[in-house]
């Protein structure tokens, strides 16, 4: 990934409650609400814009459009979240590894990246929830994978994701077997790691449910979906620990989102709608 896509910027202020998505529709028009506006940090305020840290290269979560626009479910969803709470959102593409870094560092005040809110992360930054997934192998057409028993495979997946740490653990279960290891190889965009089983130099992929179901349905039959999905948890927008009263404006923007139909409308728009949450909640971790 070039240093050009590190510093790219996309402002979606002319329409912050959603863009493009999968059928050109537009999500519900969002009102701000002044008393969760009020609990935005001073900075946030004066400027009129939150500063978004995001890899788009998750397609269908958040991608570019033919023109280089940042679009996606997880765009949709904090544009609508953003017109709540009468901010606009600055998109600034990084590789995903570098998201949380960028936060604690001050160049982000927020990470919207398909972010899976475990223990771990929660260390570092905090997390609002807004959405569940679990992991979902794909595999070459034609290849017989068992995700369960994938010693000695070749597999591919984003560097930095839950994924890649899920693929490690088995990998190691693997040599304590007596078996050989998961050939892991990790890519920084998701999108190589989906090429690398198109182009048969892996077995199989791994990623988020709702990622690697597009990813087959792009693939021209390429790729199979595997039925199994694993670790069900909270997706999460992440947050820098200093960042005073953010979290609590943007989980009661979320929650305000939820009550109203809003957050349906977008899910309903992308087909997500299983991943629906009915509470959103500050540090769910659930492992």
């Amino acid at each position: 990934m070039s240093a050009l896509l590190l510093t790219a910027c996309a402002s979606n202020s002319e329409t912050p409650a959603g863009g493009g998505g999968p059928s050109g529709s537009a999500t519900p028009s969002v009102s701000k609400e002044t008393t969760l506006a009020d609990l935005l940090p001073a900075k946030i305020k004066s400027s009129g814009t939150i500063t978004v840290g995001t890899d788009p290269t998750y397609a269908p979560n958040e991608y570019k459009d033919p023109s280089g626009k940042i679009i996606g479910f997880d765009i949709d969803l904090f544009d609508a979240v953003a017109a709540k709470l009468g901010v606009k959102t600055k998109y600034v593409a990084s590789i995903f590894d570098n998201i949380i870094p960028g936060i604690t560092g001050g160049k982000y005040d927020i990470g919207v990246s398909s972010f899976t809110d475990n223990k771990k992360r929660e260390q570092v930054v905090d997390f609002v929830t807004y959405f569940s997934a679990g992991m979902q192998w794909a595999a070459a057409a034609g290849k017989t994978v068992d995700p369960d028993n994938a010693c000695g495979l070749k597999v591919s997946v984003q560097t930095g994701t839950t994924e890649a740490d899920d693929l490690v653990t088995r990998s190691a279960a693997c040599t304590k077997a007596g078996k050989p290891a998961i050939h892991i190889q990790k890519f920084d965009a998701q999108g190589d790691a989906t090429t690398a089983v198109v182009l048969g130099k892996v077995e199989a992929m791994t990623a988020d449910s709702t990622v690697t179901e597009a990813a087959v349905k792009q693939s021209g039959g390429k790729i199979t979906l595997l039925p199994k999905i694993y670790d069900a948890a909270p997706y999460g927008y992440a947050i820098a620990k200093n960042a005073g009263t953010l979290k609590d404006a943007i989980q009661k923007a979320v929650q305000a989102l939820i009550d109203d139909g809003t957050y349906k409308s977008v899910l309903d728009k992308w087909g997500f709608g299983t991943g629906a949450i009915k509470t959103s909640q500050i540090n769910a971790a659930i492992s």
